[in-house]
């Protein structure tokens, strides 16, 4: 087997870069229809492949409200890789800490979307998670930081790691001084930000379902959902319900200090990706300032325009 090194894919014009995106970085194949899809549906429509993946539709976000995002992920050395390195870095995403691998192939989502919403998606995101502990190295040899000199910037974190990285990222003395914002994924990983909650570490972005997996419960509206994360142990969160509303709550300002909003009414054009822009447009929000209430807002705008099929700014 060949020895996997770490390296640098383009120059970094940025020391520390404002956001770091750490997580899944890989090709998007989504097929969309019109139509309203069941099993076993054959219709007509439209297949596209963008890059995507959690922390990069994130970093992609960042980039069109004027950040600085920067990807820590793994990409393998194919030709896929090298093809969507250089997307990236026509996104205005950093790609110099990105880990490349020589026996692992670049990862891969699958959806198919239909008039009623998502019918199916595969995650193949089995080379972030072989990579492992390798994607933080940046963070633990001194590149950007150091369990001696935390990196003390935004970090953007997504649950396609594994839940054994989740939980050393939660603990780990070389992020003691990030600002962490933590996403699932997906419901089926939801479980995976448990340690976050242990730890009473980070912001927290689920939606209703992945909340009532987080707290083994279930629950009918964001602001409930809110307060049972923060009492089981989260530092902050933010919960979403779809087009009903989005709460936010943190430790700091008491369980009952919720903020609940309901997001603009659009016709869904796409879905795939929502939540990454929601999460992204709230680190974009509060990097300039905004206060809770108005950073809610952006966040809940930039969805809306994203799900109509329009840029989120």
């Amino acid at each position: 087997m060949t020895q996997e090194k770490p390296t640098a894919t383009s120059a970094s014009t940025e020391v520390s870069p404002q956001v770091l995106c750490i997580g899944s970085v890989l090709w998007d194949i989504i097929g969309r229809s019109p139509a309203e899809m069941r099993r076993g549906s054959d219709v007509p429509g439209r297949i596209t492949r963008l890059p995507g993946g959690v922390a990069m539709n994130i970093a992609m976000t960042l980039a069109r409200f004027g950040l600085k995002p920067d990807l820590l992920s793994a990409v393998g050395r194919d030709p896929e890789g090298t093809e969507l390195i250089a997307a990236c870095a026509r996104l205005g995403c950093g790609t110099a800490h990105l880990y490349r691998s020589e026996d692992l192939p670049t990862d891969r989502y699958m959806a198919v979307e239909g008039g009623n919403g998502l019918i199916a998606a595969i995650a193949d995101a089995h080379s972030l998670e072989a990579a492992g502990e390798k994607i933080l190295r940046p963070l633990i040899d001194g590149t950007l930081g150091s369990r001696q000199a935390p990196y003390e910037g935004a970090i953007a974190l997504d649950g396609n790691l594994t839940l054994s990285l989740l939980g050393d990222i939660a603990t780990d003395p070389a992020f003691a001084k990030a600002h962490l914002h933590v996403a699932p994924a997906s419901p089926g990983k939801a479980e995976r930000l448990r340690p976050f909650l242990t730890a009473t570490r980070g912001t927290l972005y689920v939606n209703l379902e992945e909340a009532g997996l987080l707290c083994q419960d279930t629950f009918t509206n964001s602001e409930t959902a809110a307060k049972a994360l923060i009492a089981r142990g989260a530092a902050r969160v933010l919960v979403t319900d779809g087009g009903a509303s989005a709460s936010e709550a943190c430790i700091s300002s008491g369980v009952d200090a919720v903020i609940t909003q309901q997001p603009p009414r659009v016709t869904v054009a796409r879905v795939t990706g929502a939540g990454d822009t929601f999460m992204a447009a709230h680190i974009a929000a509060e990097a300039r300032g905004e206060n809770r209430q108005s950073a809610l807002a952006a966040a809940l705008q930039a969805a809306a325009n994203y799900v109509s099929g329009e840029p989120p700014l």
